[in-house]
């Protein structure tokens, strides 16, 4: 039998907690017998004293076990139970294209995502643009479609890892969110606890990630890779760029319609097709559905060349409450801004940086993101076609078309995306797409 206090204290003092410990204080956390002030001291003195690689795997485990783990044997689905997770971006729509593309390979992806935070945009946001689009279906209807279409991207239920879901509002009062072992076990915890084979974690690197440095980013990559293969589950991390706008949109209904033409061929951003690309490649080696990278990235272009990727969106949406017609007709169903127009820059010249948390935080200024979490969402407004850092923006080249309902609101979000740029005759400094890959086998 433990006491919650003398395992913080044991953590305050600096000395390392068995699992049994951790595991006590966890299933404390989940049957409210331990405190919100019990747990902001637990967050703070972690905070401080960081944990050890065999804390974290602990600490992600009991979060994990705090509610129901899905144990998908009883549907028989044939193939790999794969996954994606991001730390999120703007203008990151790649869910949407890489569960298709991944369910058309013969991979089969419950994916649980999460809605916007901060200036990041959310997957559930974007997909409740779809009229009838159901995130919280029962769990029988999520392995069903999963097992249907392949794919099924859906919220998180009350049921999978509360713990962490008391221990994240206590963080986010109490100044311990930005710490590695908490931010590690959160995305982890919810991960797990889906019932998977494997993972692959997008981690963002540059002015819209959040993590501030390539630094910080790197170590929360190599932390996650090496917990959650601790814990079990096959995981690669991928370190993506997210210095500018990753599509060419920003919003809700005007990134599902890019991720629509991406699947069927109308339009494909080359940097997004890369960065989705390096996630899928790696999803299908790591799920053992292909032999390397050139294999991989040879079956993800069939299947987008042949429509199946493109069909496995379609029957997600439709089975899912959504309109059965949606990927041939989105233009009919997805909501329109009364003004649509570009926002040119004050004066020609190249395009060499771009504040994209700042063009992030413009989305969620004009409704399209939540100040607070009761907002709610105008899925309508947001950014497309935006320029891309080593072009030259001119009278020909507009830095972004603005969906906005208002002319005041359109005013107000063409001023804030001319402050996001840095346009002149200083020429651009190329970053790679996707900077690394960090497997279990480069820790060692």
């Amino acid at each position: 039998m433990y006491l919650p206090q003398e395992i913080i204290r044991k953590k305050r003092d600096g000395l390392e907690l068995t699992a049994d410990e951790i595991n006590f204080f966890i299933q404390g956390v989940a049957n409210d017998s331990v405190s919100e002030a019990q747990i902001a001291a637990f967050a703070m003195t972690i905070f401080f004293n960081e944990m050890t690689m065999s804390e974290r795997i602990a600490l992600t485990c009991a979060m994990r076990d705090s509610g129901m783990v899905i144990d998908w044997a009883h549907m028989n689905f044939g193939g790999p139970i794969v996954d994606k997770h991001s730390t999120g971006g703007v203008g990151d729509v790649t869910s949407l294209m890489l569960g298709p593309m991944i369910a058309a390979c013969g991979g089969f992806v419950p994916m649980i995502s999460g809605r916007g935070l901060g200036h990041t945009g959310g997957t559930l946001d974007k997909l409740e643009s779809i009229p009838g689009y159901n995130i919280t279906p029962t769990n029988e209807v999520f392995g069903q479609v999963t097992k249907d279409a392949g794919v099924a991207i859906i919220g998180q239920t009350g049921d999978l890892a509360p713990a962490d879901k008391r221990v994240y509002a206590t963080r986010d009062i109490t100044a311990t969110v930005d710490n590695i072992s908490l931010i590690t076990a959160s995305i982890l915890s919810k991960k797990l606890a889906a019932g998977l084979e494997s993972l692959v974690m997008d981690v963002k690197v540059g002015s819209g990630a959040f993590m501030p440095t390539y630094e910080a980013s790197e170590e929360l990559a190599k932390s996650i890779v090496a917990v959650a293969n601790g814990a079990g589950t096959k995981t690669t991390a991928i370190l993506t760029d997210m210095n500018q706008v990753l599509a060419s949109s920003a919003g809700n209904a005007v990134e599902v319609k890019e991720a629509v033409q991406f699947l069927t061929g109308e339009y494909r951003n080359p940097r997004l097709y890369d960065v989705t690309m390096a996630l899928c490649s790696e999803m299908l080696v790591l799920a053992k559905l292909a032999e390397d990278a050139d294999k991989a990235t040879q079956m993800l272009n069939e299947v987008l060349d042949n429509g199946k990727a493109a069909q496995c969106f379609g029957k997600m949406v439709a089975g899912l409450g959504g309109p059965a017609d949606f990927v041939e007709n989105y233009d009919n169903y997805l909501q329109k801004a009364e003004i649509i127009k570009p926002v040119y820059a004050p004066q020609d010249g190249i395009v060499s940086a771009m504040d994209t948390r700042a063009i992030g935080m413009a989305v969620v200024a004009m409704g399209g993101g939540r100040r607070v979490s009761s907002d709610s969402i105008d899925y309508a407004v947001g950014f497309e076609q935006f320029i891309r850092l080593g072009q030259v923006a001119c009278a020909e080249k507009p830095l972004a078309v603005i969906h906005a309902r208002t002319e005041a609101q359109w005013q107000e979000a063409a001023e804030a995306i001319i402050a996001s740029m840095t346009i002149g005759e200083q020429a651009y400094v190329e970053t790679p797409n996707v900077y690394r890959q960090i497997r279990a086998e480069d820790l060692a």
